[in-house]
């Protein structure tokens, strides 16, 4: 989600922002992102336009991502996951969002799964 389509922060720039009692040093620091990792975050946002095209027909409401911090599932429908991609991209860092409610886990696959079917599709058409 571009930075301009969320609501303004009341608490730009003030320094008595009660929610910097809640960053971390690691949060604060505004270090742009390497040409590196640049470069893997267009392929994955590329990566995911297939993706995407290829398994929302077949139902596939997005990517389920496993969680190394709290150990849980993430299910991420393509638009959030695409929205979360970009403002990676362009601000170095992803706000915390809110989980999907109550999502059926047949509705998601992997992101190795995802790769696996598009290999499978290209190798299918080259085939022939």
């Amino acid at each position: 989600m571009p930075q301009d389509a969320l609501p303004p922060d009341p608490f730009a720039d003030d320094p008595d922002d009660p929610a910097r009692a809640f960053i971390d040093d690691a949060d604060r620091l505004d270090e742009p992102i390497s040409d590196e990792e640049r470069t893997e975050l267009l392929a994955d946002l590329s990566d995911l336009a297939v993706y995407q095209a290829l398994l929302e027909p077949r139902g596939v409401r997005g990517i389920v991502v496993d969680c190394g911090e709290c150990d849980e599932p993430h299910y991420h429908d393509w638009h959030l996951l695409r929205a979360s991609l970009e403002q990676l991209l362009a601000d170095g860092r992803m706000r915390p969002h809110e989980p999907a409610f109550d999502p059926n886990p047949g509705d998601y696959v992997s992101w190795d799964y995802c790769r696996g079917f598009a290999d499978g599709v290209t190798a299918n058409e080259s085939a022939y």
